[in-house]
């Protein structure tokens, strides 16, 4: 039991480590704040969830497992609402989102 324990939790960190790459990857590689806050958002929250997981299966059922599930449940809700925060700000700011018009006018 304890060897199917390690490996579910270490492929549910992997997962998490390798989502969290890959939006860190889009925050490098999108065009534009939008683009990225998405990317950063859902990648964020995909990847905290998994390693936060993880560490829960591989802690089994303790007061650390409930603690973790509490800061899982927490960045789950606050991840979003940060970054469309932030767009909003940009937005009502003028930031305007990089389209196939905006790049014509712009010679790309």
């Amino acid at each position: 039991m304890v060897p199917l324990i390690e490996i579910l939790s270490g492929l549910c960190i992997a997962v998490g480590v390798v989502a969290l790459l890959t939006g860190s990857l889009g925050l490098i590689r999108l065009p534009d704040l939008y683009s990225r806050t998405h990317a950063v958002g859902m990648m964020d929250t995909a990847g905290v969830g998994f390693i936060i997981l993880g560490l829960i299966i591989h802690e089994g059922f303790t007061l650390i497992s409930v603690k973790l599930a509490l800061v899982g449940i927490f960045l789950f809700f606050t991840s979003p609402i940060a970054t469309h925060a932030v767009s909003q700000v940009a937005y009502r700011s003028g930031v305007k989102p990089v389209t196939e018009e905006s790049d014509d006018k712009e010679g790309r």
